[in-house]
């Protein structure tokens, strides 16, 4: 398992564009992906529960991931949050 903490850094935090970025992205792989502001994860392949979570930018993420693709899922994850979701800033 891998555990990290990830910050939203775009302007508009965690959208509803954003959270189905991340979604899909979560969806690509087989490992369990979890995330959340404490220790009550949520699924990040479910876009209602990243929606509920209500992170604004600055807001640090615990993700963690589990399973056989762990490592790539990690590392698409990472890529995506530092890219600002593909909006730019």
């Amino acid at each position: 398992m891998i555990r990290c903490e990830l910050s939203i850094i775009n302007k508009l935090g965690l959208h509803a564009r954003a959270a189905t970025k991340l979604a899909s992205a979560a969806g690509h792989h087989q490992c369990r992906i979890r995330t959340g502001k404490d220790e009550s994860l949520v699924d990040a392949k479910s876009i209602m529960s990243l929606m509920l979570l209500a992170a604004n930018q600055g807001t640090v993420l615990i993700f963690e991931f589990d399973g056989p693709d762990e490592q790539a899922a990690c590392q698409e994850i990472t890529a995506l949050l530092a890219d600002y979701f593909g909006e730019g800033e």
